[in-house]
């Protein structure tokens, strides 16, 4: 598959521009095993890059002042003028790129003209951060041809910073540090806000991870996503209130939150104990791993979804369904909701020999209750953000 989309690149490189392209980079999307909505909360997160990569085919245009993409999956192209200071356009694709390009701009970098040409088999609204490989994988380009001297952070940040001010979406870092920093069957325990970031071995012999997509985005992911930060906040102002000394969730224990209940309210008691409880899920993830112990992992990550479901209240009916039956099979030891919620896709983990059979039987079961056939993707964990040297492993 990563040889087709390669080959198939490049044909589109030359059937636009006419030439062959001098350069190829391959840009991964990411999972995140577990951890999820504490990024924001004091928590630490633990992605992995994934091998389903947006691929560039890309030349130098020596003495132009002009860069022209042409977006291979949707037939569209894009030029404006690298002397110029750009704005944001209709074309929400152009903008990651545009935004990327107005922060290396911000940085006081210089480039000159290029040719690119793209291709995607990371999955489009399914939660792995197809944007991200998109935003890093045209900085780690510039960085590459034109000897920027970003560091691998900066090139995330740049990422970042493209999502906030041209694509107008306020993310956090994980997705950008994840399609940068991975590395090859490793796991990273990253610290959102400080950047500190450890890596862990994700090799579990015998298992597999398998994304159960379900193929549904519900409209009110961010409308949750503020209401839920805003029941947070108040359960943040409790606890300084009480405990002014505590300054982060990495403080706050059980004992604590049920101590404060009646003041916080049932809502924001229950989002934050949600969190108190995952960012110790974490920790006792990467203890897991470290043991080579995929059976705690898993168990881990079940009880990540009951929380995801019950407490934080971001999964839905077709997501909780997909869990629910995926557990009813002996080979899988965790199933959990991945991303902000909604829809989007499970994370499983399960026994190699019987992916393809609960595969099929979860996605026969799902188009019985809902009438969507769903997406199953195998994943293995990559390197992240490289230049593609011909014959070289693409994993």
């Amino acid at each position: 598959m990563h040889n087709t989309l390669i080959d198939s690149t490049k044909a589109v490189f030359q059937s636009v521009f006419r030439s062959e392209p001098e350069h190829i980079f391959l840009a991964p999307g990411r999972i995140n095993i577990i951890g999820e909505h504490v990024d924001y909360n004091d928590g630490w997160v633990l992605p992995a890059a994934i091998d389903k990569y947006i691929c560039f085919a890309v030349k130098r245009q020596q003495d132009s002042e002009t860069c022209t993409f042409f977006a291979a999956d949707l037939g569209e192209s894009f030029s404006f003028n690298i002397s110029e200071k750009q704005s944001p356009v209709g074309q929400m694709w152009v903008n990651y790129l545009l935004g990327v390009f107005d922060a290396i701009q911000d940085c006081g970098r210089k480039t000159g003209g290029l040719q690119i040409a793209f291709s995607s088999i990371i999955p489009m609204g399914s939660g792995l951060s197809s944007s991200a490989a998109l935003e890093c994988g045209f900085a780690y380009i510039l960085n590459t041809l034109f000897d920027l001297q970003l560091s691998k952070k900066e090139i995330a940040l740049v990422g970042q910073k493209a999502e906030h001010t041209f694509a107008g979406v306020q993310c956090g870092i994980m997705d950008q540090f994840a399609s940068v920093f991975g590395k090859k069957n490793k796991v990273m325990m990253l610290d959102c806000s400080s950047l500190e970031h450890h890596y862990y071995n994700a090799q579990l012999d015998g298992y597999s991870w398998v994304l159960f997509d379900s193929c549904v985005k519900h409209t009110h992911l961010t409308s949750g996503y503020n209401d839920r930060r805003k029941d947070i906040e108040l359960g943040k102002e409790m606890i300084r209130l009480r405990y002014p000394e505590i300054v982060n969730f990495r403080q706050v224990t059980e004992e604590i939150l049920t101590e404060l209940k009646d003041d916080m309210g049932d809502l924001a008691y229950r989002r934050c104990l949600y969190v108190v409880k995952e960012i110790k899920r974490v920790e006792e993830a990467v203890r897991a791993l470290s043991e080579n112990n995929p059976e705690c992992l898993g168990r881990l990550m079940t009880e990540t979804h009951a929380g995801l479901s019950q407490e934080y209240e971001v999964s839905c009916n077709e997501i909780d369904f997909l869990v629910e039956e995926a557990l009813k099979e002996q080979s899988v030891l965790g199933a959990r909701m991945m991303g902000g919620g909604f829809g989007g896709c499970s994370i499983n983990l399960v026994k190699e020999d019987q992916a393809d059979r609960i595969s099929k039987v979860i996605k026969e079961k799902y188009r019985k209750a809902f009438g969507i056939d769903m997406n199953v993707y195998k994943i293995n964990i990559s390197e992240g953000i490289k230049e593609y040297k011909d014959n070289e492993s693409i994993i």
